[in-house]
């Protein structure tokens, strides 16, 4: 072999080594992606996971299909959802009711809400403690955009005003399945 092909030859090994590398890192970032029963997410997403509605009218099927009965409709947009389940185009949700129903994937959003399921008021506070002064308060049944939880903490944004909630007191923000996945979808909590 001739200098100039050992070269071009040395060139492409390289060149499948980097390439080899790169799809390694892929496959060992999702490798920790996988649905209740242990199969690997179609999206290579974590599930549970948090999903917001996109509109204000999206229908909750029976199964991840049109050819399932229409169980109910959604009519809020933002309402945080847990995925719970997927297949490739559809997702398997826990609503703030608990109950489990099947919407398509492009009723739904990454951008993140958090929910106030509760009959009182919530304090936005100033900062991350009890004691931080209220700026505002989320009303029953309300929600907000959620930016970033830390340390039992959760930042919150509402056209100009920014604020911190307590994990604890929205829904939106658990890190636990909040429904079992293998539970049929139209029903409520266990």
């Amino acid at each position: 072999m001739s200098s100039k092909a050992a070269a071009i030859f040395q060139s492409l090994r390289r060149r499948i080594a980097i390439v080899g590398a790169i799809l390694g890192l892929g496959v060992m970032a999702s490798a920790g992606a996988t649905m209740p029963d242990g199969r690997p997410t179609p999206t290579g997403l974590e599930v549970p996971r948090w999903i917001s509605l996109k509109s204000s009218h999206v229908r909750a099927r029976q199964g991840p299909g049109l050819d399932y009965p229409i169980l109910w409709e959604y009519r809020a947009a933002g309402l945080p959802v847990q995925v719970i389940a997927e297949t490739t185009e559809w997702r398997k949700i826990c609503d703030p009711d608990g109950a489990v129903a099947w919407i398509h994937r492009t009723v739904s959003s990454g951008r993140r809400y958090v929910f106030n399921t509760t009959a009182e008021e919530v304090p936005i506070r100033s900062g991350r403690s009890d004691t931080a002064s209220v700026r505002a308060r989320l009303s029953p049944r309300a929600l907000v955009m959620l930016d970033e939880c830390e340390e039992g903490w959760c930042k919150v944004r509402a056209r100009r005003l920014e604020g911190f909630v307590a994990q604890r007191a929205v829904f939106g923000t658990q890190e636990r399945a909040l429904c079992n996945a293998n539970r049929p979808a139209g029903t409520g909590r266990n």
